[in-house]
């Protein structure tokens, strides 16, 4: 364990709101809980605020670096890790993933579901969302996501559409699930931090989505912001038909990316953005999917929360800006802005 090396690295102050805020109000971590955190190299300073918030409460973590442990890019999770989990309550996932990751993920994540854990995954965190999606007062973010999935819970048909040209309609399905991630982690489901979405895996998507947001996995680091070079994506039965973007190498990439196994190309996430602390885009899908607004995922629908009965080896988010919604024909947000009281 690297618990004094974690203590003895110096962060700067401006990280510890968003880490007090992770550990207190996100993950609510109680006196006799253990807590297993996990960083790396790239994510030392944040991985050092979480850690003195954690000791500064007296309470009992198990830190790990994953490149003193392992060998990087990590495809499987260290034994030590996984072992060490066994025994906490509560786990935290600070890390700057690389491709070929995913199915280590996936096995610390089969552990915090078979065990009911409270997992933050901090999935590409940086010191910027720190000082910004995690600042939100996710209290709030709470009541607002609580409220807009009740209304799409009772609703047959979600239509959304942008100033870029999106237009698509949703037909949802009374088999799948939906999840509330608001930033408020229960052992329910294990949660992204920064929170802020709703999700679950459409019925039936079709339509035109435009992403003029970013998209995810290690293509948002690569392309970064898109409204300069929107992609515009045609889908089909949940499936995706067609990409174009004046960025050929995004183009391409992208349609490689979602067509590397059988259902790679499947939509296997329609979500709404409810962060409402967020006031922009900044090229981090992590922060950037819970820009208020509609975003979509290809690939993996996380079945295990939402009851589709399929799988995929990928799942890419895309996101778009300034979203008119609608569910069963009653307008929940006008260009961005939630209508919900």
């Amino acid at each position: 364990m690297h618990n004094a090396f974690l203590l003895d690295t110096p962060f700067s102050p401006e990280l510890t709101p968003g880490a007090r805020n992770a550990v207190t109000t996100c993950l609510r971590i109680q006196p006799d809980e253990k807590v297993t955190l996990i960083c790396d190299e790239a994510c030392l300073t944040i991985g050092a605020s979480l850690a003195r918030e954690l000791e500064s409460r007296g309470l009992a973590w198990s830190g790990f670096i994953l490149e003193r442990v392992a060998t990087r890019p990590v495809t499987d999770m260290p034994a030590p890790v996984l072992d060490d989990m066994e025994s906490s309550g509560v786990s935290i996932f600070a890390v700057q993933v690389q491709t070929g990751e995913l199915q280590s993920r996936r096995q610390m994540t089969d552990v915090v579901n078979r065990r009911g854990m409270r997992h933050a995954h901090m999935v590409n965190i940086t010191e910027e969302i720190m000082c910004e999606g995690m600042r939100a007062d996710f209290n709030a973010v709470d009541t607002l996501s609580q409220k807009v999935i009740e209304i799409v819970r009772a609703a047959k048909v979600i239509r959304g559409t942008t100033p870029a040209g999106t237009e698509i309609e949703v037909q949802l399905s009374p088999d799948y699930h939906w999840l509330k991630t608001s930033g408020i982690i229960s052992p329910k489901k294990w949660g992204n931090l920064p929170g802020g979405e709703i999700f679950t895996t459409p019925g039936e998507l079709n339509g035109t989505f435009v992403v003029d947001g970013v998209v995810g996995d290690y293509l948002c680091a690569r392309y970064g912001l898109l409204q300069a070079t929107p992609l515009t994506l045609t889908i089909e039965k949940n499936r995706l038909t067609g990409a174009r973007c004046a960025n050929k190498a995004l183009e391409t990439e992208f349609w490689e990316y979602c067509h590397t196994d059988q259902n790679s190309d499947r939509v296997g996430e329609f979500a709404i953005g409810t962060n409402i602390g967020l006031t922009r885009v900044i090229g981090n899908i992590l922060q950037d999917e819970k820009f208020p607004g509609i975003h979509i995922a290809f690939g993996d629908p996380y079945g295990f929360h939402t009851g589709a009965d399929w799988q995929s080896r990928t799942h890419i988010d895309v996101v778009g800006l300034g979203f008119d919604i609608w569910a069963d024909g009653h307008q929940l947000m006008k260009r961005g802005t939630f209508l919900v009281e």
